[in-house]
């Protein structure tokens, strides 16, 4: 067992002056950390997974059910942050609750059953406000326009201007996924960037082998003098600005993915490029 765990069994052994919440919180803590490391010693990927989680993400809490039989048993309750509520399917649940279970073996109670729940907000009097400006703009730089227009493509959390951004996407994830680890790129999708005097939002910013690069996917909106002029003047101030490669795809000329892929490829090679 851990220090720390051996810390909490000492302390729960000796609890003369501490009032009940904390003898509760103590238990809890015990019961989550013995819980995590024994699913860390199952030794697979899905078991380390959740150790993780429980140990960065999640605070549990014990609540008297019933005794039978001179064994107080109790409900637990993981509480995570909403957004993190997906993740603990049954499955998971499950695997969790039977590590919990043979957690608490040699102790004077057990668990009945397992849930989790979200973390309630904390509110005040000013409430009302509190939700005013959680509604307002989200305070990041993924696709701040494009957020507020509905129907825009989205996958794995980031956001696109059109499907022939989210096309270029999925192009640009499948290379991705061929590359090893060690070597592999990074694609920023619509990232407000400050150059001089100027905000822009490229359609993607790429990153590999120590180089960025911006790969903007021009649509039919793109024609005219002046927005070739503007395009220029564009790539000049992020080229100025350490981009090391700029390089345009005009989706009329991509009718098909393999093109999109030599594209892609290309990109990189040139990205590269002493």
């Amino acid at each position: 067992m851990p220090d720390a765990l051996h810390s909490l069994a000492a302390m729960l052994a000796n609890t003369d002056g501490m009032s009940g919440d904390e003898i509760e919180r103590l238990r809890a803590e015990k019961v989550l950390g013995t819980t995590a490391v024994l699913l860390h010693q199952d030794g697979d990927a899905k078991a380390a997974e959740l150790a993780i989680l429980l140990a960065e993400l999640v605070t549990l809490e014990l609540e008297y059910s019933e005794t039978d039989w001179n064994v107080d048993y109790f409900e637990a309750h993981l509480e995570v942050e909403p957004h993190l509520v997906p993740q603990f399917t049954q499955e998971n649940l499950d695997r969790i609750e039977g590590a919990m279970r043979a957690a608490t073996r040699k102790d004077a109670f057990e668990i009945k059953h397992l849930n989790v729940r979200p973390i309630l907000p904390t509110v005040g009097l000013d409430w009302r406000q509190q939700l005013k400006a959680a509604n307002g703009p989200r305070p990041t730089n993924q696709a701040r326009r494009v957020r507020v227009e509905p129907q825009h493509p989205v996958e794995d959390g980031l956001h696109f201007t059109n499907e022939w951004e989210h096309n270029v996407y999925q192009v640009l994830k499948e290379h991705q996924a061929r590359l090893p680890e060690h070597e592999t790129i990074g694609i920023v999708p619509l990232a407000a960037v400050r150059v001089a005097r100027h905000t822009f939002e490229p359609d993607f910013l790429i990153t590999y082998k120590g180089r960025a690069g911006v790969i903007e996917v021009d649509g039919p909106h793109h024609e005219g003098p002046k927005r070739a002029s503007n395009d220029h003047s564009r790539t000049d101030l992020l080229v100025n600005a350490g981009v090391e490669w700029v390089a345009r795809l005009d989706v009329r000329d991509t009718t098909e993915k393999a093109e999109v892929e030599r594209f892609v490829s290309n990109f990189l090679a040139r990205l590269t490029r002493r």
